[in-house]
């Protein structure tokens, strides 16, 4: 028997694919059970014949399988509460981001995991690119000097008509800034090795998707971090549908610091950097990148007891619940603006 004992609940987003993949190749782990409760997708994944189903609910899993890991993947409204089952069945849990949609939600979750001394992973999978380490390298050696602001773009496609209809159900998303920003909430710290410190202001509005009126499709925020460096993030649905992924804007990171400057951007295949003595921007591909993050070994890692000794370069429980928890009080404090703008 293998160590790490993994059941699948939820395959309503495609993100939990790649973290099917991950467990599958992994030699410590094992596929133990797979569920999916809605009728369409089950159907779906018979067809695609990739997935297995053995279950229809995270219960059956628990009762019948001896899982020792429950993986997430259903809607995001739903999340939570699967993440709570399994963590009373004393099981640890890694989901696709968000991890979920409400404050009290992550309360009760962080009390569980606390509480049972069990491990949250989080597929916040964005540190992982290759460019993005690269760039982490440039500011952590002080080739820009002291970052002092960050700007992010992270432009998306809504798709709205063929995306899964489940995005626009009330309740079922929990919000552009829960979704997107989670990211920005963990990438921040990781880069700049630096916590946040504060939020300045978080807008969201609703401006490509009209018929779903309650859908904010667009995102702002503006926050510093303990350090003081100022980020700004747009985290809008307003990339064009068909050239989305392949434009600079989706996951574009602009650092600024007092002797230069460095920009990544997730598709690009070299980081570019101007410092103080050069007269034009350079192509930085052979920039030294700095350590691997890898969002399913650290959760094993952290499972097995092998901790990191920088507090931000593995992902683990308290990584996914600090930046969960800034994503859902953004989020709240987004919405509060839109009431009193009303």
């Amino acid at each position: 028997m293998k160590k790490h004992r993994f059941a699948f609940v939820g395959f309503r987003h495609s993100h939990i694919f790649s973290l099917w993949d991950r467990v599958a190749a992994h030699p410590d782990c094992e596929i133990v059970g797979a569920a999916e409760s809605d009728a369409d997708t089950r159907r779906q994944l018979d067809a695609a014949g990739k997935i297995r189903l053995t279950h229809g609910t995270l219960a059956e899993l628990l009762a019948n399988t001896g899982c020792n890991v429950v993986a997430i993947g259903d809607t995001y409204g739903r999340r939570g509460e699967l993440a709570l089952a399994a963590l009373r069945a004393g099981c640890h849990v890694i989901s696709d981001k968000p991890l979920c949609t409400r404050l009290d939600e992550l309360d009760a979750i962080t009390a569980l995991a606390r509480e049972k001394n069990l491990s949250v992973g989080c597929q916040l999978d964005l540190t992982e690119t290759p460019v993005l380490r690269q760039l982490r390298g440039v500011i952590r050696r002080g080739v820009i000097g002291r970052v002092q602001t960050v700007t992010i773009l992270a432009q998306h496609p809504l798709r709205h008509g063929t995306r899964a209809s489940w995005y626009f159900e009330p309740g079922q998303h929990g919000g552009t800034i829960n979704d997107i920003g989670i990211h920005v909430f963990d990438l921040l710290p990781w880069l700049t090795g630096s916590d946040w410190r504060r939020l300045l202001t978080a807008r969201e509005w609703n401006a490509k998707a009209p018929a779903v009126p309650h859908f904010r499709d667009c995102a702002q925020l503006h926050g510093v971090l303990e350090n003081g460096v100022t980020c700004f993030a747009d985290l809008s649905y307003l990339a064009p549908d068909k050239a989305c992924f392949e434009l600079p804007q989706y996951w574009r990171v602009t650092v600024h610091g007092t002797t230069g400057m460095a920009e990544a951007s997730y598709g690009a295949a070299s980081l570019v950097v101007a410092t103080d003595t050069d007269a034009a921007e350079r192509d930085a591909r052979d920039e030294a990148p700095d350590s691997a993050r890898d969002c399913l070994q650290n959760f094993l890692d952290e499972i097995e007891r092998r901790p990191a000794a920088d507090p931000f370069e593995k992902l683990v429980t308290d990584n996914v619940l600090a930046a969960s928890r800034r994503a859902l009080e953004t989020q709240r404090q987004a919405e509060r603006a839109n009431a009193a703008d009303a």
